[in-house]
């Protein structure tokens, strides 16, 4: 008999079928180190969220119609959007592979392992404090905005140094003799993640050396992060790509296809990855062709395994048949997320000018893969020694950020057609037009119910890590 901690919650277990027995797309819980990190990461995540989620609420206010106005100052807008963006991707996103690194790694090199962590720790708690206690100037750089000063900075290098011993734990504790299964398609999906972010890593130090001094803090870190900003959007894509297995396989969904396939649908979206260490190679990073040539690989590999495995995913949506409480907030979560990501999607083909179509593009992009995360935050609570999450504010949750999410992105997207710019908010936000206020304020309406949703998730969670240690029936 497994001890409680190990066993399979009801509401995650597969119905029976008959026929061919189906592959299983999670993995085990251990006790002892892998339980521990992926706890500890699941913490930081949910920091956060929950931070990120402040920074927002002062985000939607500064930029909706009649409310702007108390908000004059733009920095207040800029420095806010930094923290914001920087928490609610880079952070979250890191977090949460930390714990899908940490339970594919299992006990292997586990120094490697705490000292990423509290790098990353260390280094989250410096980005949230840098506003209060240093006057630095925001830089609004794609991918990775920035305050430009030593404490944030600063913050910036303990998380990546963080992160690089996490994903260099995840490539050595990797099993040679890993099993083409469910769970091993899973594992070398996550390994694929991790030598994508090393990519970046190496982008992001190769375009350090390469930028000279004498440049404007705008067009230095824009070139900076260019780069390996567009790498790591290969790493989110895969890691949601195993929240999207983890989630089907948790409501019993019967894909039609196999973990090869899932293990070619990974490599598709890492095999541009491979080139990029050649762009650099061939063109300066000051350059316009190295900005075009990392621009048109993004679009060209980016999504290549994005429709074969969504329309996999639909077709076994539609088995599931009748679920419990606790697997239709899975189902929700999944959902979801495949509307949001394919609807940013969508939207980055609409894009033209420096207008709000583009953060409509990438919000709804970064919604879709944290919609992923968060189900599968529901699934492993109880894996990992916490209660259950409550059933019902669980299935909500979804669907009101969700919804918010999609009223936001499509604000945007009404408003950029009518010359609303980016990056402004405030007295600089020019609204002459009834068009442009009426987009704005769906902005605004949506933002404010996809603040609600994300209160709801750090409620749920908060409520599950309050019941530690309760038995999982």
């Amino acid at each position: 008999m497994k001890p409680a901690h190990l066993a399979v919650p009801a509401h995650v277990r597969a119905p029976a079928r008959t026929g061919a027995a189906p592959e299983h797309y999670r993995l085990p819980v251990a006790a002892g180190l892998p339980r521990s990190l992926a706890r500890a990461w699941m913490l930081l995540g949910m920091a956060a969220i929950a931070l990120s989620g402040v920074f927002s609420i002062l985000l939607v206010l500064a930029r909706t119609p009649y409310l702007q106005h108390l908000f004059p100052v733009s920095d207040f807008f800029r420095v806010a959007l930094v923290v914001h963006v920087d928490l609610s991707v880079l952070v979250w996103f890191v977090a949460f592979g930390g714990v899908f690194w940490s339970l594919a790694s299992g006990t292997r090199v586990p120094t490697l392992g705490r000292a990423g962590l509290a790098l990353c720790a260390a280094g989250t708690a410096a980005l949230c404090v840098s506003p209060f206690v240093e006057r630095a100037r925001p830089v609004m750089a794609n991918y990775v905005p920035v305050l430009d000063g030593p404490v944030f900075l600063g913050g910036l290098i303990a998380l990546a140094a963080g992160v690089a011993l996490v994903i260099a734990r995840a490539v050595l504790g990797a099993s040679t003799h890993a099993r083409i299964d469910g769970a091993g398609a899973l594992r070398l999906g996550l390994v694929a993640a991790a030598f994508a972010t090393g990519v970046a890593l190496f982008a992001f130090l190769w375009s350090w050396l390469a930028l000279p001094a004498a440049v404007d803090p705008r067009t230095y870190y824009e070139v900076l992060f260019w780069g390996g900003g567009h790498v790591l959007q290969f790493t989110w894509t895969v890691l949601m790509l195993v929240a999207w297995l983890w989630l089907a396989d948790a409501i019993g969904a019967r894909l039609p296809i196999g973990p090869r396939v899932v293990l070619v649908l990974f490599g598709l979206s890492l095999v541009v990855v491979l080139a990029t260490p050649l762009v650099y190679l061939a063109w300066d990073v000051t350059s316009v062709e190295h900005r075009r040539m990392l621009t048109w690989m993004m679009r060209v590999g980016g999504g290549m395994a994005i429709p074969p495995l969504a329309l996999a995913l639909i077709a076994g949506l539609r088995g599931t048949g009748p679920l419990d409480p606790q697997r239709r907030a899975l189902r929700a979560a999944l959902v979801m997320s495949l509307v949001l990501f394919c609807a940013g999607g969508l939207i980055g083909f609409a894009i033209s000018g420096a207008n709000v179509k583009i953060p409509a593009h990438y919000h709804g992009c970064i919604v879709g893969i944290t919609l992923a995360f968060m189900g599968v935050a529901y699934e492993l609570m109880p894996r990992l020694g916490y209660g259950a999450p409550n059933a019902r504010l669980a299935l909500w949750q979804p669907y009101v950020y969700g919804i918010g999410q999609l009223m936001h992105i499509a604000g945007l997207v009404w408003s950029g057609g009518y010359g609303v710019q980016r990056k402004v908010a405030g007295s600089e936000q020019v609204l002459d037009r009834l068009e442009q206020v009426a987009g704005m304020g769906l902005m605004g309406l949506g933002g404010a119910i996809a603040i609600v949703g994300g209160v709801l998730f750090v409620v749920v969670i908060a409520g599950s890590m309050r019941r530690a240690g309760q038995r999982v029936r």
